[in-house]
């Protein structure tokens, strides 16, 4: 089963909804997901229904991201084709609010000017011959080389940027639990349950911000990169593309 869903037709702009959730820094709960992106795509998942296969994020088009702008609190923004049930979150979230997004979808149109934000895992992986790295290793990207990861995957996503800013991003670090034989990708720590000796191995990411106006060149593109995402890391808060049409924030 592939892991995209099939773009959106001409006359089927596609369904979603996006859902804000206050998060609130002095709960517990919060503060555990904060620290850990796969507790927090965990807590997300937790909000759509059960049963959806060994795919399920992809399945029900989830991805997620956390914005930390300002001095408010952090804010979860939970994109999904299915309507997220709101009371599975945490007293402590503080409150949510879901919308629609289908009028947005159906607004694009060639030409249209809109404000971009995403939360990208701009990295490239080393070759056999590689002098930055081990075969295969994941180097994330910086200034001139992210900027133009984002270009291609913008172009790819039907858009024209006009303007962009990238800006290095807080660094989203997952833990997984593994068997205490496996090799260990990063220092892990260790807990003990019941006589058995559990690793956690901690998986990195360095994603960086890109914002900024375009033109939509391609709505049928566009689309499928809206509701499917853009890029790798999806389970641990990238790749959510959030569009405004023109002056407006996202």
């Amino acid at each position: 089963m592939s892991d995209t869903v099939a773009p959106p037709t001409a006359t089927d702009h596609g369904t979603a909804w996006l859902t804000r959730v206050r998060m609130s820094p002095t709960d517990r709960a919060v503060q555990r997901d904060l620290r850990d992106a796969a507790a927090l795509h965990r807590r997300v998942m937790s909000l759509l229904p059960d049963g959806l296969g060994t795919r399920a994020r992809s399945e029900a088009g989830v991805l997620f991201r956390v914005e930390t702008e300002g001095t408010g609190s952090p804010e979860l923004l939970v994109q999904s084709r299915l309507e997220p049930d709101l009371s599975k979150l945490p007293a402590g979230y503080s409150g949510a609010q879901v919308k629609s997004m289908s009028a947005m979808l159906a607004a694009l149109r060639p030409g249209l000017t809109v404000r971009y934000r995403i939360l990208g895992n701009a990295v490239r992986r080393c070759g056999r011959n590689s002098t930055e790295g081990r075969w295969k290793e994941v180097i994330p990207l910086h200034g001139e080389d992210a900027e133009r990861w984002w270009a291609a995957k913008a172009d790819a996503a039907g858009l024209a940027v006009l303007h962009n800013r990238s800006d290095p991003a807080e660094a989203l670090t997952a833990w997984h639990q593994a068997p205490e034989s496996d090799a260990d990708r990063q220092p892990t720590g260790a807990t003990e349950k019941d006589g058995k000796r559990t690793k956690h191995v901690r998986v990195p990411h360095q994603p960086a911000k890109f914002e900024g106006t375009a033109l939509v060149r391609d709505p049928e593109l566009l689309r499928a990169a809206v509701l499917n995402g853009v890029g790798r890391g999806k389970s641990y808060g990238c790749g959510l593309l959030s569009l405004a049409p023109g002056g407006a924030g996202v």
